[in-house]
C-alpha cells in the first residue's frame, strides 16, 4: 500500500511540475495596449477606476452604431465594417468587460445587466442619446436584451449571428469553448491555453479560412491572456444563460435587422429564422458559405447590406399630412 501512495505523489508532482512549466503567462498591459490600443483608441475611466477601450470614428453628427463583439473577441472584429462605415455613419465599438484591453471587471459582474451597464457608460459619457445598435453572438445577445430594457434607447437592431434563441446547435462546435464550458478541466485549459488551441478555436468558428490569420490568432491569444481575462472567461462560462421568450422578443417595435452565416457552427442558422420570426420587423439576410462572422468573413457583402437597410430603417415614419379645415372667408366693409 505504501508504494501506491508513494506512485500517486509521484505522479501528482509530475503533474503539477508540468503544469508550471506549461502554463502560458498573462500578456503585458502596456505592451498590448502598445499592440492593439493605437490610432483611433480611446480609454475611458469610470468612476470605480475601470478603464473601457474604445473607438469613436465618423462625423459626430452622423447617425450612431454601436458595435458589440462575441465572447473571447475585442473590438478588433469590427474592423471591416467600420471602414465601409464611417464615412457616413459615426461608429462606436469597445472592448466589452473581461474581454481585449478592457479587462474584468472589478466586481465579477458578467450579468446581462452588466454588460448593459457598459453601453450606458460609454454612450453617454460621449454625448450619444440613442443609436443602432449591433452585435455578434454574445454581443448579440446583449443587444437584445438591451432593447428590451431600454427601448426608447435604440432606434435599430442588428443581430448577427446572436445567441439568445432556444435552438440547439446540431454537432460541431467550438473546441475552445467546449473546454472552458468544463468544470476543472476548463480552469486547468485556461492556463495553459496554447496558440494551437486558439488558432483551431477561430478555424472552426469560419467557414471563410481567409481570416484566420496569423495576425488574427496572435491577436485572440494575446488579448485572451490579458490580466484578469481568463478569469473572466470562466466566471462567464460557469453562469447561467436563459435563452429568450418569443413573447418578449415580439415586444420589440424598432427595425431589425438579422444577419447569418448558413455554415455557422457555433449558432445555427435556425436561431435567425427564430429571431426573425419574433422580431415584428425583421428583415432576414443569410450567406451562403460563411460562418458565425459575417462581418469579417463577408465584409463588403454584409456591410453593403447593412447599408442599405440603415437608409430605409432609420428614415422617421412620415405622419400623415392634414388639410387645413375650410374657413369661410371674411368680408369687411370700409364705408
Amino acid at each position: 500500500m505504501k508504494w501506491v501512495w508513494r506512485g500517486l505523489l509521484a505522479v501528482a508532482a509530475i503533474l503539477v511540475i508540468a503544469f508550471l512549466v506549461l502554463r502560458v503567462p498573462d500578456t503585458d498591459p502596456a505592451e498590448m495596449r502598445a499592440k492593439y490600443g493605437n490610432g483611433p483608441s480611446r480609454f475611458l475611466t469610470l468612476e470605480n477606476g475601470r478603464d473601457i477601450h474604445f473607438r469613436d470614428e465618423g462625423p459626430r453628427d452622423a447617425p450612431v452604431i454601436v458595435l458589440l463583439h462575441g465572447s473571447n473577441a475585442d473590438l478588433h472584429t469590427w474592423q471591416p465594417w467600420t471602414e465601409r462605415l464611417k464615412e457616413d455613419y459615426r461608429v462606436i465599438r469597445f472592448d466589452q468587460r473581461g474581454h481585449g484591453l478592457t479587462g474584468p471587471a472589478p466586481d465579477d459582474d458578467y450579468s446581462v445587466q452588466g454588460f448593459g451597464a457598459d453601453i450606458d457608460a460609454v454612450t453617454e459619457r460621449l454625448g450619444v442619446e440613442t443609436f443602432t445598435l449591433a452585435g455578434n453572438s454574445m454581443g448579440g445577445w446583449i443587444a437584445m436584451a438591451y432593447a428590451l430594457e431600454k427601448p426608447w434607447r435604440v432606434d435599430a437592431l442588428v443581430l448577427v449571428d446572436t445567441a439568445g434563441a432556444p435552438v440547439e446547435r446540431k454537432g460541431g462546435g467550438n473546441i475552445a469553448f467546449t473546454l472552458a464550458g468544463l468544470p476543472v478541466i476548463g480552469d486547468i485549459m485556461s492556463q495553459l491555453l496554447p496558440r494551437s488551441i486558439v488558432e483551431r478555436s477561430l478555424s472552426q468558428s469560419v467557414s471563410n479560412q481567409d481570416v484566420v490569420t496569423e495576425a488574427a490568432v496572435d491577436r485572440y491569444w494575446e488579448l485572451a491572456r490579458y490580466p484578469g481575462n481568463r478569469s473572466a472567461t470562466r466566471k462567464r462560462f460557469s453562469a447561467p444563460r436563459t435563452a429568450f421568450d418569443p413573447a418578449e422578443i415580439e415586444r420589440i417595435q424598432v427595425p431589425a435587422l438579422v444577419m447569418w452565416g448558413r455554415e455557422d457552427q457555433l449558432i445555427p442558422y435556425e436561431a435567425g429564422e427564430w429571431y426573425a420570426k419574433h422580431l415584428p420587423k425583421a428583415t432576414l439576410v443569410s450567406y451562403e458559405g460563411i460562418g458565425h462572422l459575417p462581418m469579417e468573413e463577408a465584409p463588403e457583402r454584409s456591410a453593403t447590406d447593412l447599408r442599405i437597410w440603415l437608409s430605409e430603417a432609420l428614415i422617421p415614419p412620415q405622419l400623415p399630412i392634414e388639410e387645413p379645415p375650410s374657413v369661410e372667408p371674411v368680408v369687411t366693409s370700409t364705408s
